[in-house]
């Protein structure tokens, strides 16, 4: 310890003891080749992948993306600023490089606002052993060398003159290398637009400032009615008993898996059994919940679709209110991303009730209790919202019961990297087979009050996911760039006989027209206003699943 101390102080007892010294200029340029070098893997994978065919571009672009990191860099080589912002740099770069190579994502704006909006449980859950001792690797020890080295500082209008000959030459090159080898690199960026995005730090730093920037814009919007015209329509057939819509808001449930939508796995075998009613190939707005909660409940379809849109307009629960629908949200996710602001709201995580939940995440049992005391209470036509926890990762196997462990050897912990692919699989079909088992049970629930109610349950899942397909895991890619894995989602429907009466439903009809396919996340604001016979300006009967099957009241 203290032959260390000695070497990072200039002086001890008034001997000089030895500490490197470098020029800003030169420290910045060391900097930027380490980045470049060390922590862009897949920046570089993706580089030599697309561009295997023309080495000497490659060779190029290594020497074009080192001057251009180092110019950007030389900005901030100032006294007092320099260290800071190196070390700032690295940790960023560290991070990034950690979920970019480990996991394939692309972190954009979006994936920042998932990071900020996440919950202390799920984001506990990504750091791991791994992650900590990248960290330590990549982000500490070069910082620890930053620090101990000491920088020449030029006088200050030398340092200004320098510095700025050095930004140009630094330009210089790059626009060089850049323009010699423009054909070839301009083509590889518009036909893979993932190229940019992969760039670290430059690109997550980016992302973050944009997000900032909305994020404070956003604050100062206010929220637009919408549907303030909305009534609701009296049940036809006769039908006088209250009619109750259960929402189920799914999450990180995939199509693919599904074996409603034809997998190989039998992974809905209690679904099976109870007469739903499947739409395949459905597609969702977004890739990761952010996104597709506030965007599923709103009047926007995906290309409509923005942030600020969904925080200036009303909503799908506020036009059922306006109607006269009761509306309740139970979440056992990481909220309903603004969605439910004006309704009753209870937050299940929140109660950490033993019996379901541990390490501030819970299962989705936890629901079970809440739906059986609302529906034991319900007077009036009301929907509820369940959000589920569903098949989060990357910690699957915290998601499911022994009861459900059917595919085995699963993975049974959140480095993903300890797991084989297969294992993955495993454990993310258990998580699905106990979705199943949920949404079984909350029709059954429903089906036990069948002479009381009038019940429905609607489900679709926010996002799909990743298991490893061409070394990509996890959720939240750029709609883009995302994988179909990502953006193909489960949605079903299940309707007692009083509730499709009531809405005037011919249940033959709609199977056929479901088996189609072709559904999105777009049909879901106007298909549940039309299940529960919800007239308004802002229904769109082209947008509602069920219109060309029912006879709808329409005064």
């Amino acid at each position: 310890m203290d032959l260390i101390v000695a070497l990072l102080t200039s002086k001890a007892t008034g001997t000089t003891t030895f500490r490197p010294e470098i020029g800003s200029v030169a420290l910045s340029l060391l900097t930027a080749a380490y980045l470049l070098l060390f922590t862009n893997r897949t920046f570089w994978s993706k580089v030599h992948t697309y561009l295997s065919a023309y080495p000497v571009a490659i060779a190029a672009l290594y020497f074009a993306m080192a001057a251009f990191f180092g110019a950007l860099i030389i900005i901030f080589s100032a006294k007092y600023l320099i260290k800071p912002f190196l070390i700032l740099l690295v940790f960023a770069a560290a991070a990034a490089s950690w979920f970019m190579d480990r996991y394939g994502i692309v972190i954009d704006s979006d994936m920042i606002r998932n990071a900020m909006e996440t919950t202390q449980a799920e984001a506990g859950n990504l750091i791991t052993p791994g992650f900590l001792w990248h960290m330590a690797i990549y982000g500490l020890v070069p910082s620890i060398l930053i620090v101990a080295v000491r920088i020449r500082h030029r006088p200050i209008l030398d340092k200004l003159l320098w510095n700025t000959i050095s930004i140009l030459v630094c330009l210089a090159i790059a626009g060089i290398i850049s323009f010699a080898n423009s054909k070839t690199l301009t083509t590889a960026i518009r036909q893979h637009k993932d190229i940019v995005k992969s760039v670290n730090p430059l690109s997550p730093m980016i992302s973050t400032i944009h997000y900032f920037t909305q994020a404070g814009q956003e604050a100062e919007i206010q929220v637009s009615p919408v549907g303030t015209d909305a009534k609701l329509m009296p049940a036809l057939g006769g039908v006088r008993k209250p009619r109750i819509t259960v929402i189920v808001a799914g999450e990180t449930a995939r199509a693919a898996n599904f074996s409603l939508n034809g997998y190989g796995r039998d992974t809905n075998p209690e679904l099976a059994k109870r007469d739903v009613i499947y739409f395949p190939n459905t597609t969702s707005c977004g890739t990761a919940t952010a996104i597709s909660i506030p965007c599923m409940f709103s009047k926007f379809t995906r290309s409509q679709y923005s942030h600020s849109k969904a925080l200036a307009n009303e909503n799908l629960m506020d036009v059922l209110v306006h109607a006269g629908v009761g509306a309740t949200w139970l979440d056992n996710n990481t909220g309903s991303k603004n969605v439910a602001d004006r309704i009753p709201y209870f937050d299940l995580p929140s109660t950490n009730d033993s019996r379901f939940c541990t390490g501030g995440e819970c299962r989705d049992d936890i629901f079970f209790d809440k739906l059986d005391a609302w529906l034991d209470n319900v007077k009036k036509d009301s929907v509820i919202v369940l959000h589920q926890m569903g098949s989060h990762g990357p910690t699957y196997y915290l998601r499911y019961t022994d009861e459900f462990r059917k595919f085995t050897p699963d993975c049974r912990t959140a480095e993903l990297g300890n797991c084989s692919d297969a294992e993955i699989v495993n454990s993310y079909d258990n998580t699905l087979l106990y979705t199943d088992h949920f949404l079984s049970t909350v029709i059954d629930k429903l089906k036990a009050r069948s002479d009381k109610l009038a019940t429905g349950m609607i489900y679709a899942s926010d996002h799909g996911e990743s298991l490893g397909e061409n070394g990509v895991y996890l959720h939240g890619a750029p709609y883009l760039l995302a994988p179909d894995q990502q953006t193909h989602v489960p949605f079903l429907v299940w309707f007692d006989d009083d509730f499709a009466t009531s809405m005037g439903l011919d249940k033959a009809c709609l199977a056929k027209s479901a088996a189609e396919g072709g559904r999105s996340h777009d049909n879901y604001f106007h298909s549940i206003l039309g299940m529960m016979s919800v007239s308004t300006s802002v229904y769109d009967p082209s947008l509602d699943v069920f219109s060309g099957c029912t006879r709808r009241q329409t005064s």
